[in-house]
């Protein structure tokens, strides 16, 4: 078996439940996984190790949806607190996905840990007490950062 087998039998279904969580289409996120895998043995060369494989497929995965909702041409739509009422499922809430989009955009643009946590929250549905131990920190400290990196969002959101 290739490295790459391995890394795709690791981390498929992650990338797959994380583009799922973000399109809530089935095919779609399918066809995004494949081309996720599709564009990391491309660029494999590009991935230097500084963040672990997952957070770069799930990188890769993230542009790759992007891409495709900037090609289907979604209207953007107002954001309020009550889009922000729990945090864990945040994405689910929004109808429009050019809103999804205007978050990435948005969580992009913070800094570590803030991106991270949100993330791994947000996307891969990790509880704070899984959040604080990769980091080797507690679960308090990850609701904090999450906190911290939701309120950024929202301020930067009300912006646009």
């Amino acid at each position: 078996m290739s490295d790459f087998d391995e890394i795709y039998r690791l981390y498929a279904k992650d990338v797959y439940r994380f583009l799922l969580k973000m399109c809530g289409n089935t095919d779609l996120a399918e066809e995004l996984t494949a081309d996720t895998f599709y564009r990391a043995v491309k660029t494999i060369d590009s991935y230097l190790g500084g963040c672990k494989m997952s957070v770069w497929l799930c990188g890769i995965a993230k542009n790759l949806y992007i891409d495709y909702l900037r090609k289907s041409e979604r209207k953007n739509v107002s954001i309020g607190d009550e889009d922000f009422t729990d945090g864990s499922d945040i994405v689910l809430k929004f109808e429009d996905r050019e809103q999804v989009l205007n978050i990435h955009r948005v969580l992009h643009t913070l800094e570590d840990p803030y991106k991270e946590v949100f993330s791994l929250r947000i996307f891969s549905e990790l509880s704070f007490k899984e959040i604080g131990s990769l980091f080797g920190k507690s679960d308090g400290w990850a609701r904090v950062i999450f906190f911290r990196a939701k309120e950024m969002i929202i301020k930067e959101i009300r912006k646009e």
